[in-house]
């Protein structure tokens, strides 16, 4: 399959199993964090969007244990960058429906939490098609080392997905089954 037939085939899918009672554990996620050596840092989120698997409960978690957290603002020519955020901070909607921040204190993430459609056991992910973190993690990864995790439920995972010359791999993809 090519990644169009992918991503709406496993957005289908999502749409009909998603339930809130799936998460992520958070303990699973600041072990990653211990072992990669992150004790402080800038956390990029997402706020979830169209069935993704929700993440606040880990932000927000992460906000206690005094990370900053930034989420992403869409921007011209498919663009995004992350700006500070706290739980306590209204958010506004953009074009597409997705609330984002309303700061305008830029920061670059030290960890990237990052959302899929669908991912291999390469940790390749197809998106929605807009390229937006693909040129977002290109374009940080030049200023610094910064450590991308997906996030996504363990039946979004298929076989394999055709790379092309723009596609970004993660340095690793967690779900709700992951120990």
């Amino acid at each position: 399959m090519n990644k169009s037939e992918i991503r709406k085939k496993i957005l289908k899918i999502r749409k009909g199993k998603y339930s809130s009672k799936k998460f992520i554990d958070f303990e699973i996620i600041s072990k990653i964090l211990k072992i990669k050596r992150l004790n402080s840092c800038i956390i990029g989120g997402y706020y979830p969007y169209n069935y993704e698997i929700d993440i606040f409960n880990i932000l927000k978690q992460f906000e206690k244990k005094k990370y900053l957290i930034a989420l992403p603002k869409i921007k011209k020519n498919n663009q995004m960058d992350f700006y500070n955020w706290s739980s306590r901070d209204p958010l506004s909607v953009n074009k597409f429906g997705i609330p984002e921040p309303i700061s305008n204190e830029k920061k670059d993430p030290d960890i990237l939490f990052v959302p899929l459609v669908a991912f291999d056991k390469q940790n390749n992910r197809v998106g929605y098609g807009g390229g937006f973190y693909d040129r977002y993690i290109r374009k940080i990864k030049k200023k610094k080392n910064i450590l991308t995790i997906g996030f996504a439920y363990s039946f979004q995972k298929v076989k394999k997905i055709k790379i092309e010359k723009y596609d970004t791999k993660l340095d690793l993809v967690v779900t709700e089954k992951s120990k």
